[in-house]
């Protein structure tokens, strides 16, 4: 049922479409029925396709996860929007014509799948239609409901498919929505890889310039090419999924742990897309009593979650829960979670009652826990943020980095080890410093990888393709230009980033029906994580805080806190795309100039045009307020910098969708790591005297594309050259 938030935004979205728009629809995708669109030279100009294509392609470049942005929900047809209808055609195109020449002659399965957001099942319909009048057999679910992101890649890597689309924007505002393209293995392509299909588009566009048209061909909406019996059989993948969950986090210790819980635990499923499938696995699995469900119904307005009004207009927070705002008396406060509307939902449960809050893609997990408003001291002491419910309760607010450290001990303590193996974990370098204190106490390895879930599988993927060949003592670099040595039988126990996506690797190597092997799945799953959770939570008979700080103890652990800010420079929810496309463009440059600043001097010390002590003084001449004196690195991490002090971290990062500085800090003192996080991602990124002193502009001014190459020499280094065979098919 409409409510008038989105009435609010609809309404928006309308008036601010112009009347020529909302009558042209480029093509009658709404035609179930075979038909031929001619894109032609004069169509091309009139929609500004160059432009839009720009805008595409430098997306592709630098994204972290899928190519990403807004769409008019109501006339996705409107090409003013990076993502529309004609967009997805092409790119559908462009991605069939490359497998194509990649696999003559040969017999191509792909699958699409999304999740609840506006527009989603048409831009699926597109795809499938465009795959199949290809040649291309497309999998999909039946009747073509949702299913996770996990699954789609979960299917991609068992049943050998060439690859993989799924139609999400993970937990990102609501009118915003994206193709996350999956590879033969399920990992997310890497900019290599989507440059290949965004050069195809181009070569489209300049065929439509000289020959003054392209023709593309859409099958029928039940063209036998378009496969939903196949998912049928397969019950989506749930029975396939289950085993694969029975051989690790799902095994016997734990279901019966789960089963057994004395108190409910509540799962939160934000757009409702989690509960069509999790649903189906928890019953499977003979664990779904343990459970009850907040928002199980579809709905792409997300049950008005993260929404809000602010200076009179519609406002969009994201579905990111560990958000933090500032109100009009400047108190600090978490939108999102407000949003939820626990003090009512939860007025009925009891005291230590964990609420598990996943996405509309079903792919990260956040812990929230109900508990005694007089422990409120022992929470901030540990470093948990919280909410008031009532004058006798709280509301815990974990982070991914402190939930994903509380579930990794459990998972790794719960092990029966192997001395002939070495246990490795693979992170993002913007996650907790407390996970590398835990695993150096535990005797695991570390391998720190830019943000993005893609570059955790692309580094598994390294590690297997030496396992595979039997290679006697496997190594490889991480990011921070680190050896890491992981013997002959590596097994990875976790794999994560901070903004709440895990995965936990394979107790055996996980075979593909031709026998392709695997030693960590390649999408995070808050499937995994919420099975791992709810063991956890019915394992311990004390609070998750309690819980966090014996763990704290155990294993010496110093950095015990952290904050993320994201500093915005536009409001996304503007419903004007002419004003939003300027304001993007003027945030971008701060954006870029904020990330130059720190990149230079990165590299500048990479190359030996400046020492240590340099960069602390010209530190310390920018920020007079903040103490360099323990700055032992700075480091390019790939996508941000990183700077390493003895007591502390800080990392300044570039979002890789959007006009947005991330700064992320951790260390043992909490209101420190603010104000560093707080004082760096904030800086305009001036240059002073003292940086010019050492380093030159001509320099800064080539530090990006700088940056471009030496990511690219990370990516290539002991980079997996398995080649993929197309099977013989038995589905």
């Amino acid at each position: 049922m409409e409510t008038n938030l989105e009435k609010m935004l609809k309404d928006s979205v309308d008036k601010n479409t112009p009347d020529s728009t909302k009558k042209d629809r480029i093509f009658n995708y709404e035609n179930k029925n075979e038909f031929t669109f001619k894109l032609t030279k004069e169509l091309t100009k009139k929609l500004n396709l160059k432009n839009w294509f720009e805008g595409y392609k430098k997306e592709a470049l630098v994204s972290t996860a899928g190519i990403r942005g807004p769409q008019n929900i109501l006339y996705p047809f409107d090409t003013r929007f990076p993502i529309n209808t004609i967009g997805i055609t092409l790119a559908t195109l462009a991605k069939a014509l490359v497998l194509k020449e990649k696999y003559p002659n040969q017999k191509l399965v792909k699958l699409v799948g999304c999740e609840v957001r506006y527009n989603s099942k048409i831009y699926l319909d597109i795809i499938a239609r465009i795959q199949a009048a290809q040649g291309l057999r497309t999998l999909t679910p039946k009747n073509r409901q949702t299913i996770p992101i996990w699954l789609a890649s979960f299917l991609a890597f068992k049943l050998d498919l060439v690859g993989a689309e799924y139609i999400t924007s993970s937990h990102g505002i609501s009118v915003k929505n994206a193709t996350k393209d999956l590879n033969n293995q399920g990992s997310q392509f890497l900019p290599d890889e989507s440059i290949e299909f965004v050069n195809k588009i181009e070569q489209i566009l300049n065929e439509v310039e000289k020959e003054g048209f392209y023709e593309i061909k859409f099958s029928s909406s039940t063209d036998s090419k378009i496969d939903e019996n196949a998912m049928d059989k397969l019950n989506n993948g749930v029975d396939l999924y289950c085993q694969y969950l029975e051989s690790a986090v799902a095994n016997k210790k734990n279901i019966e742990t789960i089963k057994n819980s004395k108190n409910k635990i509540v799962i939160d499923s934000v757009g409702g897309c989690a509960y069509n499938t999790l649903s189906k696995i928890l019953k499977k699995l003979g664990i779904d009593n343990t459970f009850d469900w907040f928002n199980k119904e579809e709905d792409p307005f997300f049950h008005s979650i993260g929404k809000d009004i602010k200076n009179g207009v519609f406002y969009d927070w994201s579905l990111d829960v560990t958000v933090l705002a500032k109100n009009k008396e400047g108190k600090e406060y978490f939108p999102v979670v407000e949003s939820l509307n626990y003090k009512e939902k939860l007025k009925n449960y009891p005291i230590g009652t964990v609420v598990l809050i996943t996405d509309p893609d079903h792919d990260r997990l956040n812990i929230v826990q109900v508990i005694d408003s007089n422990k409120k001291q022992q929470v901030i002491n540990t470093g948990v943020d919280f909410v008031e419910l009532d004058k006798d309760r709280i509301l815990c607010v974990f982070s991914a980095n402190q939930s994903f450290l509380m579930i990794m001990d459990y998972w790794y303590n719960s092990l029966e080890k192997d001395s002939k193996t070495t246990y490795f974990m693979v992170k993002t370098t913007a996650s907790s410093k407390s996970w590398d204190e835990w695993a150096k106490n535990k005797g695991i390895k570390v391998i720190n990888t830019p943000v993005g879930f893609k570059e955790i599988a692309s580094v598994t993927k390294k590690i297997e393709a030496q396992f595979e060949n039997k290679v006697g003592n496997i190594t490889v670099y991480d990011v921070f230009n680190r050896k890491v040595e992981l013997g002959q039988n590596p097994r990875m126990i976790f794999g994560g980033e901070e903004s709440g996506g895990m995965i936990i690797g394979a107790i055996e190597p996980i075979k593909s029906n031709s026998g392709r092997i695997a030693l960590a799945m390649r999408e995070k799953s808050a499937t995994e994580a919420i099975i791992l959770a709810a063991a956890l939570i019915c394992s311990i008979d004390i609070t998750l805080v309690e819980q966090l700080e014996k763990i704290y103890r155990e294993n010496s652990i110093i950095s015990k806190f952290d904050t993320r800010v994201d500093i915005a420079y536009y409001n996304e929810s503007e419903a004007d795309i002419d004003k939003l496309k300027l304001q993007k463009i003027e945030g971008e440059t701060k954006r870029t100039k904020n990330d130059i600043f720190y990149l230079a001097l990165a590299l500048a010390k990479l190359e030996n045009k400046v020492n240590l002590d340099n960069i602390k003084e010209i530190l310390s001449k920018t920020f007079s307020n903040l103490d360099f004196s323990n700055l032992i690195d700075i480091t390019f991490v790939g996508d941000g910098t990183y700077l390493d002090f003895t007591d502390k971290f800080v990392e300044i990062r570039p979002s890789g969708t959007d006009a947005k500085t991330k700064a992320y800090a951790g260390g043992l003192d909490k209101k420190q790591c603010i104000n560093y996080a707080n004082t760096l991602g904030n800086y305009e990124g001036e240059l002073n005297e003292t940086y010019k002193k050492y380093i030159d502009e001509s320099f800064v001014l080539k530090a990006k594309e700088n940056s471009f190459r030496i990511y690219e020499d990370y990516s290539k280094k002991d980079e997996d050259l398995r080649k993929f065979t197309i099977p013989n098919y038995t589905l």
